[in-house]
């Protein structure tokens, strides 16, 4: 992760990016690792929020492209568990894009935005507003730990 932050805004945004994907990574200890190296606060989220979103948005078409008929084969999916599935995404619809930030779930929620063919503006706006968030409240955090002397 350390030849990332070495790569600045554009290994921060590349980090982002990646977290986003069903990837396992931390794009808030890429954030952090920036705030600390003496990137710019409001460059390092937008950056990392930009990152993280376009990420979010290649799951959410990556389950866009899925196949009902693929899931059951391939991963042995049985077609009343997607149909539960649909039923619990139509519910929350559009607005579970706004817990795509959360780690491992998010990238599912994604995924099953897009395969489920919620709304993609909405969808879209929602994650970015739920992406921009949380790495807001990282980078207060950090200004406030920093402000503490910690």
């Amino acid at each position: 992760m350390e030849w990332l932050l070495q790569l600045g805004y554009f290994g921060l945004f590349a980090g982002s990016f990646v977290a986003a994907t069903v990837v396992p990574f931390s794009s808030d200890v890429l954030l952090i690792g920036m705030l600390a190296a003496g990137g710019k606060v409001w460059l390092c989220v937008g950056v990392a929020t930009l990152g993280n979103w376009l990420g979010g948005l290649t799951s959410y078409w990556l389950g866009w492209l899925g196949k009902w008929e693929w899931i059951e084969r391939y991963m042995r999916v049985k077609h009343e568990t997607l149909v539960k599935h649909r039923a619990k995404v139509d519910r929350f619809g559009s607005g579970l894009a706004l817990l795509t930030w959360l780690p491992v779930v998010g990238d599912v929620f994604a995924l099953a935005l897009g395969f489920y063919k919620v709304d993609f503006k909405r969808s879209a706006f929602l994650m970015l507003v739920g992406k921009g968030v949380r790495f807001v409240g990282w980078a207060l955090l950090f200004l406030w730990g920093k402000q503490m002397g910690w």
